[in-house]
């Protein structure tokens, strides 16, 4: 009776190939292809080739974080509560005249494409 691990002999493991093999394969597959299948093939490098060629023209435009600055007002600890009003109805019309200048802007665009029949 054979041992049990008898089937279980060492495997023989293919060549290394070389890139002079691989290119003659690849010469072989490729020779008698139809037109459809070569350009197909083109489309399927372009596509990712071109997101590479984004990602990597994307590194190079240099942009980086503007520096922000915060302002911190400091009041007095004894205000009293008219000038305190007084404070938040100065910064709610600063606050609502930008929102009408903004709202200004965007309705001039409105008009230019409206003219334009966009």
């Amino acid at each position: 009776m054979r041992a049990a691990g008898a089937y279980l002999g060492p495997m023989p493991l293919p060549r290394p190939a070389s890139p002079r093999a691989l290119w003659a394969d690849m010469k072989a597959f490729w020779r008698f292809r139809p037109r459809h299948q070569w350009a197909a093939a083109l489309l399927a490098l372009m596509v990712p080739l071109a997101i590479i060629a984004a990602f990597y023209i994307d590194s190079g435009t240099g942009l980086t974080p503007r520096q922000t600055t915060t302002k911190i007002e400091i009041w007095r600890a004894d205000r009293s509560e008219e000038q305190i009003r007084a404070d938040q109805n100065r910064r709610q019309a600063e606050a609502d005249r930008r929102a009408n200048e903004r709202r200004e802007q965007f309705r001039k665009v409105d008009d230019t494409l409206n003219r334009l029949g966009i």
